[in-house]
């Protein structure tokens, strides 16, 4: 049984899009992209995946660093990174980036999704969330980025889509924008 960790250390709820891709994807080498303090590392760990998460906070990944060894979780590697760099050294069969995106360099954004894709083993799971802005919904929040209509299911054509929409959603703070949200599993 997965224990609710994340109210007992005050953390997040683990990110819906995680839970449900989590119905389809199985246990594997996995990279929570963008952890913060860990909501979605302490999840996949709980359901047996070998996570690596990394974020450029040094302080959140010395919470996560802190609670997987209070709870014995052999299978969390937390590591500061700038994702910007978009230079992944491992592959994974899992790579999850929920809310992330929006706040990497605009600039990098294209090279940070193209080293995603290559560093995700064949028949592996790419599951991003990330805000929109578009004429109907312009985003709210001054992210430094957001994703433009069509532009995510662009970057990942040739891709098996699990799921894909672009609907209006709700922050875990309150605020109302427009998200894209996909799971694309990449071709063996």
């Amino acid at each position: 049984m997965i224990e609710d960790l994340n109210s007992r250390y005050g953390l997040t709820p683990v990110h819906s899009e995680v839970v449900e891709a989590c119905k389809i994807v199985k246990p594997c080498h996995a990279l929570d992209m963008g952890c913060s303090n860990g909501r979605n590392a302490l999840y996949l760990s709980q359901l047996e995946f070998n996570v690596t998460a990394i974020d450029t906070n040094a302080g959140a990944i010395d919470m996560l660093q802190s609670i997987s060894l209070e709870q014995n979780m052999n299978n969390i590697k937390p590591q500061v990174y700038d994702i910007n760099n978009a230079s992944l050294s491992e592959d994974y069969g899992f790579i999850s980036c929920t809310v992330t995106l929006m706040f990497i360099d605009p600039s990098r954004v294209d090279d940070v999704i193209a080293d995603i894709q290559k560093r995700t083993l064949s028949g592996g799971y790419n599951l991003i969330v990330c805000a929109m802005s578009t004429e109907e919904h312009p985003c709210p929040v001054r992210f430094p980025f957001t994703l433009k209509t069509g532009q995510l299911r662009e970057a990942y054509d040739g891709w098996e889509f699990i799921k894909y929409n672009e609907d209006v959603g709700t922050m875990h703070n309150g605020a109302k924008l427009q998200f894209a949200t996909m799971l694309a599993r990449k071709p063996d």
